[in-house]
């Protein structure tokens, strides 16, 4: 047997005791944004690591720890990897078809919260290093961990962390927290990543609701205020109003535009998936559509809450009214700027008495898709999944890459077990397991060559 045949048939045969592994940390809940059993598994994941030969630290934040591991190899080079232990919250419960933290097997498939974003992940990443261990008794190569409890809101004390840590975190390329395969089962490895700035807007324009009888007609109404600001920040053309918002706007190379017109079709697909029944814009289609997807930036109202929303009629003038925001930002856009000229614009338009939440952001990163490292990965894909993995040089997502490719200094790139049908961040997330499988089978290749 080859060197990667010994590797696989350990994966294999010992894929079961891994999913069991695995099951155990889905089982944990760790939900950031309600500040549920985050210690508690950021021990769970330590344990995790120290009993693979890592030396772990569960390192405290103002927010939640990060779990910081790292285990020496036969090599002076070193691969950082990337992940988070956090989860969305499992609400709504009803739509799922089994509890959320009672992770099952169903059709070749195991449901849980965070299985596939981004538990799967660091599971299979861990059965990698068991075969490794298993074939060569050694890592080829130092490997790192960074596994935060916080990327699910924004990873708001993350960019501190490295800053504070970057000896600690010294390494020479990135292995990101997520990847998939498309609605064609073919390797992705996305690029980059949008930034994102997300704010509340909120207005209270009196003590408490009053009968919309007897305020309606003197008595200023929060909703409408809030609507009317709202509807200065973007007009019916789907162009952002805000002043100076387009500035920074980095466009994409003709590098870019020439990976985005070798990528699939996705009108359709996203008709079917999403019933879409039209773009804005007017796009149809094309590579005008997937460039228009990821290189422009966004202002997406995301929700909106005043006064009564239940059953029936309850004539309400409303005191309090309140939205949530986010801007995706492209390169070279930075949040703390567009929060400015937010301010800013608000201001001018009369709206001084909206109020601004900003609740986290983080600037657009990209790694360029002819870095040797992303070479490596590349190349390691085509084996496990018989399929070249496609190059998109960004996407419309956004998360914490930035401090690793500017802080740090690395190349990033991707890879995964997620596909479209992952439901991650819905009721009944789901992994493939087959797709888990392969995940294992890849990195396991990319730590090897990596070391070479």
């Amino acid at each position: 047997m080859s060197e990667y045949e010994k590797i696989d048939a350990y994966l294999e045969k010992n894929l079961d005791k891994s999913l069991g592994e695995l099951a155990k940390l889905v089982a944990q809940p760790s939900v950031s944004a309600q500040g549920v059993g985050l210690k508690e598994c950021a021990s769970l994941v330590a344990d995790m690591l120290r009993s693979r030969g890592f030396t772990a630290e569960i390192m405290e934040t103002e927010g939640a720890p990060v779990v910081f591991a790292e285990r020496r190899g036969k090599s002076d080079k070193t691969l950082l990897f990337y992940n988070h232990y956090d989860v969305q919250p499992p609400e709504p419960l009803e739509l799922w078809d089994s509890p959320p933290f009672q992770p099952v097997i169903r059709d070749g498939k195991m449901y849980g919260r965070g299985i596939s974003d981004d538990k799967g992940h660091i599971v299979s990443r861990l059965h990698a290093i068991d075969a490794i261990l298993a074939a060569d008794g050694d890592l080829p190569c130092n490997v790192k961990f960074i596994i935060e409890g916080e990327e699910e809101t924004s990873s708001v004390h993350l960019n501190d962390f490295i800053r504070a840590n970057t000896e600690k975190l010294k390494a020479d390329a990135c292995v990101w927290e997520f990847g998939s395969v498309d609605h064609r089962d073919v390797p992705i490895q996305y690029l980059g990543l949008r930034g994102i700035c997300y704010v509340e807007l909120s207005v209270e324009s009196l003590d408490t609701d009053v009968h919309s009888g007897l305020g309606g007609s003197i008595f200023p109404n929060a909703a409408w205020r809030l609507v009317w600001a709202l509807s200065t920040l973007k007009g019916p053309d789907e162009r952002i109003r805000i002043p100076g918002f387009y500035d920074d706007v980095k466009p994409p190379t003709a590098r870019d535009r020439e990976l985005m017109e070798a990528l699939p079709e996705v009108a359709d697909e996203y008709k079917q998936r999403y019933g879409v029944r039209q773009f804005i814009k007017g796009l149809t289609g094309g590579v005008d559509l997937r460039v228009e997807e990821v290189f422009t930036p966004t202002c997406t109202l995301c929700g909106l809450t005043s006064g009564y929303q239940g059953p029936g009629s309850k004539t309400v003038l409303p005191a309090k009214a309140s939205a949530k925001v986010d801007f995706r930002l492209v390169p070279d856009q930075k949040p703390e700027d567009i929060l400015m000229k937010l301010r800013k614009h608000l201001d001018a338009e009369g709206f001084e008495d909206v109020r601004i939440e900003f609740l986290g952001g983080e600037p657009a990163a990209r790694t360029e898709p002819d870095d040797p490292f992303v070479g490596i990965v590349v190349k390691a894909a085509e084996e496990v999944y018989e399929e070249a993995m496609q190059l998109v040089p960004m996407i419309g997502g956004s998360g914490p890459n930035y401090p690793f490719v500017h802080d740090l200094g690395l190349p990033v790139a991707t890879a995964g077990l997620s596909y479209p049908d992952t439901r991650a961040h819905a009721p009944n997330e789901n992994i493939r397991i087959d797709l888990y499988l392969k995940h294992a089978r890849h990195m396991a290749r990319v730590i090897r060559e990596f070391a070479k």
